[in-house]
């Protein structure tokens, strides 16, 4: 989920964005009015009437985002701000997809009677990401068609994983076969290009890139998932991964596991930290390994946590650099706007292990610096962040982290 904000958006797209942070600006005492107290339906106990009383928002928003996602994919992906381009509005749309999902499964084990109504939702997105159309980001990179070419050798990592970890968790709350085949090949693929891989298990999420290790760690999730699924299997290569990633690839000075490393980039010469990477890779470990999960979350929140007062009232959230607080940067990929040194995209993420580790105090103040920064509107039994609008991308991953439950 990488795009440099700053380039992509040129000289008249970053004065646009810079108008709309001056607009927020100006707004943002009445964001704080409207949410200076705590709201009664942010849960901070893991029990059954805190999750219902924040019900109607989550259905309200998995409602607003199934109608705004789920729809011809060509459709979907012209939807995508166009000022990013065709590429970056490919990744941004199957993003939108694979966090939805996530989405849908956590609300049918949340609430039971909403079960049937996912898988049928779920069942459409998986369809919708199944097209040449919605891998044609991925085509644009690699110069052949993912599942066209699954005996192959390139890498295709972001898109069979994406693929794969959808249909795992469809499988996971309704074990249907009928999307068996693309599992199976999209599994055996990544399991085969993983243990021939030159970088330690590690795949290329693109051509003459690093290592992205919160990528990396989608095809962990849907092998784990696959061995639920089937008795076990790629769990070897799982726990191999698991280990280098808890001996070869944790920062020394803050202990946390790396987001980038060199891989084939001749840019980057050493591991990166940085607080949106570390704030998914946490969320991401959640679902393979909790406790390692809670170690990384801790050292998360003690590397990149912060507090600041802004016109007299605290916001908090994670930082995205550990040395630094620039007051505004487009400079920072997944990152998105960082703030006053707050990344957008980071705070969205560390929702993620948050919500599944039972942080609720965090939560809590990450849910109100979302909703300081995206105004939540709506109508009809729907709902969603204003911001939400221009970034869906980072409206269908709120979601899907704020919902993060175990299963």
């Amino acid at each position: 989920m990488r795009s440099n904000l700053k380039s992509i958006l040129g000289r008249k797209g970053l004065i646009w964005m810079m108008g709309k942070g001056a607009m927020w600006m100006s707004t943002l005492p009445m964001h704080i009015a409207a949410t200076g107290s705590k709201p009664e339906n942010y849960p901070f106990k893991a029990d059954r009437s805190t999750w219902d009383e924040e019900k109607d928002d989550i259905l309200e928003r998995a409602n607003w985002l199934c109608e705004q996602i789920i729809r011809d994919p060509e459709e979907l992906i012209s939807y995508m701000p166009t000022f990013i381009g065709r590429e970056f509005q490919g990744q941004w749309a199957i993003y939108c997809c694979s966090m939805l999902t996530h989405a849908l499964t956590n609300i049918s084990i949340l609430y039971p009677e909403k079960k049937a109504y996912s898988i049928e939702q779920i069942e459409k997105l998986i369809r919708m990401v199944d097209t040449p159309t919605m891998r044609e980001y991925d085509t644009m990179k690699w110069g052949e068609d993912a599942m066209a070419s699954l005996d192959g050798n390139k890498s295709h990592m972001t898109y069979l994983s994406i693929l794969a970890w959808m249909i795992s968790n469809y499988k996971l709350i309704c074990r249907d076969v009928r999307f068996d085949t693309q599992l199976h090949g999209c599994c055996e693929a990544l399991n085969r290009r993983m243990l021939k891989s030159q970088y330690d298990l590690n795949l290329l999420s693109f051509p003459r890139t690093p290592i992205f290790l919160p990528d990396m760690l989608v095809p962990i999730v849907a092998l784990h998932n696959y061995g639920k699924l089937y008795h076990g299997e790629y769990d070897e290569t799982v726990n191999r991964w698991l280990q280098n990633a808890k001996t070869k690839w944790i920062d020394k000075r803050t202990g946390l596991l790396a987001g980038k490393l060199p891989g084939a980039s001749r840019r980057l010469k050493r591991m990166q930290v940085l607080g949106t990477y570390s704030a998914l890779n946490c969320s991401y470990l959640s679902l393979i390994d909790p406790v390692f999960a809670h170690e990384q979350h801790e050292l998360m929140k003690k590397t990149f946590w912060k507090e600041k007062t802004v016109m007299g009232t605290r916001i908090a959230g994670i930082k995205e650099y550990s040395n630094k607080d620039p007051k505004f940067s487009l400079k920072s990929g997944d990152a998105g706007i960082v703030i006053y040194g707050i990344s957008v995209g980071g705070c969205a993420f560390a929702l993620g292990t948050a919500t599944y580790l039972g942080d609720w105090e965090m939560r809590y103040e990450l849910l109100r610096t979302a909703e300081i920064a995206g105004n939540t509107v709506g109508k009809k039994r729907k709902r969603h962040y204003k911001l939400g609008e221009l970034f869906m991308v980072g409206e269908a991953t709120a979601l899907a982290m704020r919902t993060n439950v175990p299963r």
